[in-house]
């Protein structure tokens, strides 16, 4: 089989399998009535309050982090600068403290890590999105995580999700080398 017939292959293997993932989450979704967005707002709920709701800079507000944005108890979204997440290496579950200061700014800072694991998987670009195949699913990534690491399709990543919940979102944690490959001898 040639090399073109197997890309051919996977990549229709790979169109089937998200086909797949898309219509179980909707099924689920129906089941249960709830949508990635009510989840986060439902784990939101069970954060226990700091007991500050204003400090010497601004209001105080706790949330879950979703992949993109953190969602408070009352489903309410706040963007999450890329950079920040990228850096910190947050991901969907991570409870987040975000100071609305005075003067309109944002502050976060993570209060509250979920367990974590880390998996090896490649990075791909469809549909605008950069995401990693790994364990047979394809986890989104941030931009600004695969700009900072100067990561390219086709490049093994070490990517870190939450340990227990199933997530749409990844976080990279590094780019491995790539190896060299002997050459073939025929």
């Amino acid at each position: 089989m040639s090399q073109a017939s197997k890309l051919a292959l996977i990549k229709e293997m790979l169109d089937s399998t998200e086909s797949s993932l898309r219509s179980a989450k909707q099924m689920v979704q129906e089941l249960t009535g709830t949508s990635s967005k009510n989840i986060y707002s439902k784990i939101a709920e069970e954060i226990e309050p700091s007991g500050e709701e204003e400090d010497e800079e601004g209001k105080i507000v706790e949330g879950v982090f979703n992949g993109q944005t953190m969602t408070d108890k009352n489903g309410k979204e706040y963007p999450v600068p890329a950079n920040y997440a990228s850096k910190s290496k947050l991901i969907p579950g991570d409870v987040l403290k975000l100071t609305v200061k005075d003067d309109g700014g944002f502050l976060y800072k993570q209060i509250g890590p979920v367990e974590r694991k880390r998996i090896v998987g490649t990075l791909t670009y469809e549909d605008g999105q950069y995401k990693v195949i790994a364990n047979g699913k394809a986890y989104s990534v941030l931009l600004a995580s695969v700009t900072y690491f100067k990561a390219e399709v086709g490049d093994e990543i070490t990517l870190v999700v939450p340990e227990i919940e199933d997530s749409e979102w990844g976080s990279i944690e590094n780019v491995l080398p790539k190896s060299e490959e002997p050459p073939i001898l025929e």
